[in-house]
């Protein structure tokens, strides 16, 4: 690494350990709500009644509404206290054994499920949007991208040495004849304790640089968290190209949380995917989003972060069609591979963006924006999905066509918005 990638004062180790966190809550999406049990509340829990799709989305869609209503004032509170690292550790805590409590849910239990599931991803979600404020700390502007992508490449290796673990697991629990409710359970343990285990180098590692705010901090903290937040939400004007990018993400995020959260649904209900097959898909296409990740994270430092994205977006709605005409397993690996470096290109390169044109003193609480326009997508994408394919009587054919119109919409968001315009009136603030 570069040494003016890094900014002053900022050592090598410290920004492994943040990336070390990509690393460590990679495995959450990918094999909780990805790969194994979303196909297994779909066709276990809900005992693969008309509605489990539907069910799952909107499960999930109740999480990121939680997560939406709540990140940006926690983000507040975390920059009036110079408190992200503190909030982190608490969020990662709470996931981690949220997400080990999964182990407990057998076949037919839908709403011990459904109240783990939006507490384990509630405070997934604070964790990942906590940790990104941290970006534009140790990373140079003229760098972000390249740092992003390290990140997210990480984070896919993660996700992928997670998964393997399972997958090592259920392979051998089926060669046993065990079935899905006596090995998913397991699964949800080995990733919990990898999230917490890889995370303890982010805690031991990454440093809170931020100082706390005390004339502000002094007032009561709901209050004052509150206050900032409206404050940042009037003066949104003097951050339009903030607000531009926030309104692309959740056009696009959308369609992201569609693959992420029903790849595994459509690759076994459409395309006729097995469990272990498609564990070896959403492995695939980790790999392909790594890679995606560490090339693209080079190329918008280099093409432009706005060009990038939109290249990226493009590329998803390729993808979308793709995958609906897919009729057999060779043509949908095709599809999931191009998913899996657009996904890691999408990824790195929106976060950069967020922290290029977010206030230095206001980074978590900007993130906190950010994450409620990802998760408001995050409701809106695949609850139109599911909703797409209840009232097509299961063709989610049609459901991942209409996906296409998310990727076009944030595309074309992208056009009014302008990077250097965006990153004056930042560094004004700043100033």
């Amino acid at each position: 690494m570069k040494p003016q990638a890094r900014q002053p004062g900022v050592a090598k180790r410290e920004v492994f350990g943040w990336a070390m966190y990509d690393f460590a809550n990679s495995g959450f999406t990918t094999v909780v709500i990805t790969a194994v049990f979303s196909a297994y509340f779909v066709g276990a829990v809900a005992q693969g009644a008309p509605w489990g799709a539907f069910a799952w989305t909107a499960t999930l869609g109740v999480s990121y509404a939680l997560v939406m209503l709540t990140m940006p004032a926690l983000g507040a509170w975390a920059d009036l206290r110079a408190a992200k690292k503190r909030l982190l550790a608490v969020v990662t805590a709470l996931c981690v054994l949220t997400t080990a409590a999964l182990a407990l849910v057998g076949p037919g239990d839908l709403w011990l499920a459904i109240v783990l599931l939006i507490l384990a991803n509630t405070t997934y979600s604070w964790g990942e949007s906590t940790s990104y404020a941290f970006l534009p700390e140790i990373a140079t502007p003229e760098a972000i991208g390249k740092v992003s992508g390290w990140g997210w490449g990480l984070g896919y290796a993660g996700g992928m040495l997670t998964l393997g673990l399972c997958l090592a697991y259920v392979l051998s629990a089926q060669a046993r004849g065990e079935t899905a409710g006596d090995f998913v359970p397991v699964t949800m343990l080995i990733t919990a304790g990898m999230y917490g285990a890889a995370s303890l180098f982010t805690f031991a590692l990454l440093k809170e640089r931020a100082e706390p705010q005390v004339a502000v901090a002094q007032a009561s903290g709901v209050r004052a968290s509150l206050a900032r937040l409206r404050s940042t939400w009037q003066a949104s004007r003097q951050y339009r190209d903030f607000s531009w990018l926030l309104t692309s993400a959740f056009f696009y995020q959308g369609g992201v949380a569609v693959a992420i959260t029903l790849a595994a649904i459509y690759a076994q209900q459409v395309i006729g995917f097995q469990a272990d097959e498609v564990m070896i898909l959403v492995f695939v296409i980790n790999a392909a989003a790594m890679a995606g990740a560490l090339a693209f994270g080079y190329v918008q430092d280099r093409i432009g972060h706005r060009l990038t994205l939109a290249l990226t977006l493009v590329g998803w709605a390729v993808t979308c069609v793709w995958a609906g005409l897919a009729t057999d397993k060779a043509t949908f690996w095709g599809a999931a591979w191009l998913a899996g470096i657009c996904m890691g290109s999408s990824q790195s390169s929106g976060r950069a963006m967020a922290g290029l044109l977010a206030p230095a003193h206001q980074l978590a609480e900007f993130y906190g924006l950010w994450s409620f326009a990802t998760r408001l997508a995050a409701i809106a994408g695949p609850v139109m999905y599911g909703a797409i394919t209840w009232a097509t009587e299961g063709d989610q054919r049609t459901a991942i066509f209409a996906t296409t119109a998310l990727f076009v919409a944030g595309l074309l968001c992208l056009i009014p918005l302008d990077m250097a315009r965006g990153r004056r009136a930042a560094q004004a603030t700043n100033d």
